[in-house]
């Protein structure tokens, strides 16, 4: 990845929506050193030769059988352990780089880039959750102070690969090994029906709660990704409503019963886009007709009397399982449909379109293959 691929990545990285300025700066910088550990893999992988130490070591022995730390990983610990590398490894290129500069002093000679104006504006005008915050000389000092760091990070990378593809230094620091989540689909509602034979190979399994703005703000993303992955992914939806928001329960309880008469999918969107923080019964009944629901008296029985009560908290015994512990989270990965069961990653939050994609792609290309060598 080039100096100017990284510059254009980051002006396409997404805002945190409607959250003080201080934790957007600290988001954007989380994704800037995402960036950076990207740009920084390729490298380890050609200057690794005979690794220091293993990244998947015996933790313990029972009766003489070994236990490698992959047997004791989840979701959590990946996810820490991710942290954990990308923490170690800019520590780790600041000391090379520190040790490497008295001997190569045209290391220290070159500059950063400056912040311009014109970037500045740029990176304003890309990013529509910024304007928000308000007008482009309100923001201007803080967009420059997150685009200077964001392009020193850039600058000492390129440093670094420089430093490793001429041998001045041999990294054994590696990322730690992939962790594929294993989930069962379950009781999730789906998409698109199932046909038969299945040929639909990778799933989106979201777990979601009606009253967080993180899940409201990622729907539009996947309606995006539905329409352009129409006929290859599978999307599926569970509940994960949180204990502090009231009537997120109540109303998976609703779509549940909406659902009974197929307009799950009409409900569940005009929640999201009509209720934020209070819902009435009086509200919710307006959204319940308006989804196309019929048989009010029904659904009213379904709901009052809590039907699918148990169903919801099903779905939430299973996302505690696979160490959900927020929302929006999703598990992407490779679909199994005779058991039902999807294994991949698992991410959290407003998940950019791009990460979506790029996820989506790599398991698309794997079940391709796969299936090639099976015909």
């Amino acid at each position: 990845m080039t100096l100017q691929h990284g510059l254009a990545f980051l002006y396409k990285v997404p805002m945190v929506f409607r959250l003080p300025r201080k934790f957007i700066v600290r988001k954007i910088f989380a994704v800037a050193f995402a960036l950076f550990a990207v740009m920084t893999t390729e490298v380890f992988a050609d200057g690794i030769k005979t690794p220091a130490y293993s990244n998947n070591p015996i933790v313990a022995e029972v009766d003489g059988e070994p236990i490698y730390l992959d047997d004791i990983k989840h979701a959590r610990i990946q996810e820490t352990l991710a942290q954990l590398y990308e923490m170690q490894n800019r520590s780790l290129q600041k000391k090379i780089l520190d040790k490497l500069v008295e001997k190569h002093p045209e290391l220290e000679a070159e500059q950063a880039p400056k912040v311009t104006e014109a970037e500045i504006k740029k990176f304003y005008e890309g990013n529509s959750s910024i304007k928000e915050l308000g007008d482009l000389s309100k923001v201007s000092a803080e967009i420059r102070d997150y685009l200077e760091t964001s392009f020193l990070q850039v600058h000492v990378g390129r440093q670094y690969q420089h430093a490793v593809r001429q041998g001045w230094a041999k990294v054994y620091l590696t990322p730690p090994n992939d962790f594929h989540l294993v989930a069962e689909v379950g009781t999730a509602m789906l998409w698109t029906e199932e046909r038969v034979p299945p040929d639909q190979r990778v799933f989106v399994l979201e777990y979601s709660d009606f009253q967080c703005p993180f899940c409201k703000r990622v729907q539009t993303t996947l309606h995006r990704l539905r329409k352009l992955y129409s006929d290859e992914v599978q999307f599926g939806y569970r509940h994960f409503p949180l204990p502090f928001h009231k009537e997120a329960k109540i109303l998976a309880h609703a779509v549940e019963c909406a659902r009974d008469q197929n307009k799950f999918w009409e409900l569940q969107n005009l929640f999201y886009k009509s209720i934020s923080n209070v819902a009435d019964e009086k509200k919710i009944m307006e959204l319940v007709k308006l989804a196309g629901v019929d048989d009010i008296q029904t659904f009213e029985t379904c709901w009052r009397q809590g039907k699918y009560e148990q169903r919801v908290q099903n779905d939430i015994r299973e996302g505690v399982k696979l160490g959900i512990q927020g929302t929006p989270t999703f598990i992407l990965g490779a679909y199994d449909p005779e058991s039902r069961i999807v294994s991949g990653k698992m991410f959290y939050g407003a998940v950019p379109e791009e990460k979506f994609v790029q996820v989506i792609e790599q398991f698309l290309a794997s079940t391709r293959n796969e299936t090639k060598l099976n015909q």
